[in-house]
C-alpha cells in the first residue's frame, strides 16, 4: 500500500541524493526527507487521512515548485549570499544546538534509549520503564528505570564512549551492531520482538530478510491547482523552513568537520551542495516524498572520520541496499541507534567554545539559538529565534551609537563580531557562483586552509572586480 510505497520512495530518493552529493560536491553531508517537514507535510498540510485543506497531490506540486525555486536561487548565488548573512556566532551556535537536539532525540523512547519520556506536569521526566508500563501517550506509569532496553542502551552508550576513548575506528557502528544483535533474540527482557501482535508482525517482517516493493501509488502524482491560498501558505512555509533548516545543518556539519573557512564563512563545494539539495527536492516530489534536506545524522559519519564525498556515496549505497534488505534495517531498535545520537551530540557541543560570549549582543542570540533548536524541535525555528533576537538587540545598539555619534555604546562594544563589516565587504558580488566566473574566463578561487585565507580572498575579490 501507500506505506510501503513511501518506504521505497524514501530509500530511492535518499540513495540518489546522497550519491549526487558525494560525487558532485565531495562533501560528507547526507540527504534524505527531513522529519520536521515530513510532520508538517503529513499532519498540517495534507492532514490525518487527507483531512487537511490541501490534497496530497497538490502538496506534492508545492514541493516540486519549492525545489525549482531553490535551484534558481542556488544558480544565481542567492542561497550562498543568505548563508553569508547569518552572523558567525549564530552559525556556531547552530552546531551546538543541533548537538543538544541529537542528544535529546537519542534520550527519548521513540528514537532513542527511552531514558526520557513525556510528562503532563513537567513536559519531560525520567523514564526507562518497560513498555507494558507506558500509557497511550508514552508516559511511564510505574517501574521507572527498570526497563531492560533502556539499560541496554546505556550500556551501548558506555561501550561507544570507551571505544572512542581509545580511538577505535568504527566505534559508533560497533556499538549499534552489538546492541541490535543482543535485541534480536525473542525470549529475553530486551528483545525488539516481544510476543505481542505488533511484536509478532515485526518479527515476521524481520524473517523475510530480503524483499522489494515497487512504487505503485505515489509516482508523479501531481495536481497543479494553485488557486487555493492554502497551497501558497504551504509553499512559503516549505521555503523558509527548509532554507533555514538546510543552511543551518550544512554549515554546522562543515564546522563540525573542520572544513569551514573562518575568513569567508563558507566551505568548498557549498554551491554544488545547494544545487544538489534543490534538485533532490524536485526529484523527490516525483517519487511522492516530502522535501529532501541535509540531515543532522551526517555528524555520525563525520565523527567517524568522514571528510569527503566517499562517506556520502557509501551512505547512498546503504540506502540502495535498504531497498532490498528493509526487514533487516527496519529491525534496528531505537535503543541501539540512540547511543550514537547522544555521542555525536556530545562531540558537536565543542563548538560552543567558539561563540563570542564576551559580548552579550553575540552571546545571548547564540544562546537563544542553542536552546530553541531542541526545545522548539526545529533547526529552522531555532535560527529564526536567534536571528530575530540578534537583529533587535544589535539594531538598537547600532541606532543609538549612530544617533549619539558614538557617545552611547556598550562598555565592551569593541568585543563584538564585526558582522556589518563582514557582510558589506564585497556585498553580494563576493558570492558570485563559480560558473559565472568561468563564463567570464576566470578561474574560481578555492577555499584553502586558514593560513592561505588572506591570499585566496584577495584573489577572489580581484576576479570579482574584473568582472563587475
Amino acid at each position: 500500500g501507500i506505506k510501503l510505497d513511501m518506504i521505497t520512495a524514501t530509500c530511492a530518493i535518499s540513495c540518489l541524493a546522497c550519491i549526487l552529493m558525494g560525487a558532485l560536491a565531495n562533501l560528507p553531508i547526507a540527504l534524505a526527507p527531513g522529519m520536521g517537514l515530513n510532520a508538517y507535510f503529513a499532519y498540517t498540510v495534507v492532514g490525518y487521512h487527507g483531512t487537511g485543506k490541501v490534497s496530497y497531490r497538490n502538496a506534492l506540486s508545492a514541493v516540486c515548485i519549492e525545489g525549482i525555486i531553490f535551484f534558481v536561487l542556488s544558480v544565481v548565488g542567492l542561497r550562498q549570499w543568505f548563508a553569508r548573512m547569518i552572523p558567525v556566532s549564530l552559525k556556531t551556535a547552530t552546531a551546538s544546538g543541533i548537538g543538544i537536539y541529537l542528544a535529546f532525540i537519542g534520550l527519548q523512547s521513540s528514537a532513542g534509549i527511552g531514558l526520557i519520556t513525556s510528562s503532563s506536569a513537567t513536559l519531560v521526566e525520567l523514564g526507562g520503564c518497560p513498555p507494558e508500563y507506558r500509557d497511550a501517550n508514552n508516559v511511564c506509569t510505574a517501574h521507572h528505570m527498570q526497563g531492560g532496553p533502556t539499560w541496554l542502551g546505556v550500556l551501548g552508550l558506555m561501550l561507544i564512549g570507551t571505544m572512542l576513548l581509545y580511538r577505535l575506528k568504527g566505534a559508533i557502528l560497533i556499538g549499534i551492531l552489538v546492541v541490535a544483535i543482543i535485541s534480536w533474540p525473542r525470549p529475553t527482557a530486551v528483545t525488539y520482538f516481544p510476543h505481542t501482535p505488533s511484536g509478532d508482525e515485526a518479527f515476521n517482517f524481520f524473517k523475510k530478510v530480503v524483499t522489494f516493493h515497487p512504487i505503485k501509488n505515489t509516482l508523479a502524482e501531481f495536481h497543479w491547482d494553485l488557486s487555493s491560498g492554502d497551497i501558497w501558505i504551504a509553499l512559503i512555509t516549505f521555503l523558509y523552513v527548509d532554507i533555514l533548516d538546510c543552511t543551518g545543518t550544512m554549515f554546522s556539519m562543515a564546522k563540525f568537520g573542520g572544513y569551514m573557512d573562518d575568513k569567508t564563512q563558507d566551505f568548498e563545494g557549498s554551491s554544488m551542495a545547494f544545487l544538489v539539495d534543490s534538485a533532490a527536492i524536485a526529484i523527490g516530489s516525483t517519487f511522492g516524498s516530502s522535501p529532501v534536506t541535509a540531515f543532522i545524522e551526517s555528524g555520525a559519519g563525520i565523527a567517524e572520520g568522514g571528510r569527503t564525498g566517499i562517506t556520502t556515496i557509501v551512505t547512498g549505497i546503504m540506502f540502495f541496499i535498504a531497498l532490498f534488505f528493509a526487514p533487516i534495517f527496519a529491525s534496528f531498535p531505537p535503543w541501539a541507534t540512540g547511543p550514537a545520537l547522544i555521542t555525536v551530540g556530545a562531540m558537536m557541543m565543542q563548538n560552543v567554545l567558539q561563540i563570542n560570549w564576551k559580548y552579550i549582543g553575540d552571546g545571548l542570540p547564540a544562546f537563544i539559538t542553542i536552546i530553541m533548536i531542541p526545545f522548539g524541535y526545529s533547526i529552522g525555528y531555532g535560527l529564526i529565534a536567534g536571528i530575530g533576537s540578534f537583529i533587535f538587540i544589535n539594531s538598537t545598539v547600532f541606532i543609538l551609537f549612530k544617533v549619539s555619534r558614538g557617545r552611547i555604546a556598550p562598555p565592551n562594544y569593541e568585543d563584538r563580531d564585526d558582522w556589518v563589516g563582514f557582510v558589506t565587504r564585497g556585498g553580494i558580488k563576493s558570492n558570485i557562483p563559480p560558473w559565472i566566473l568561468r563564463l567570464f574566463g576566470k578561474k574560481p578561487a578555492t577555499i584553502a586552509s586558514p593560513s592561505n585565507n588572506s591570499s585566496e580572498e584577495d584573489l577572489a575579490e580581484k576576479q570579482v572586480a574584473e568582472i563587475v
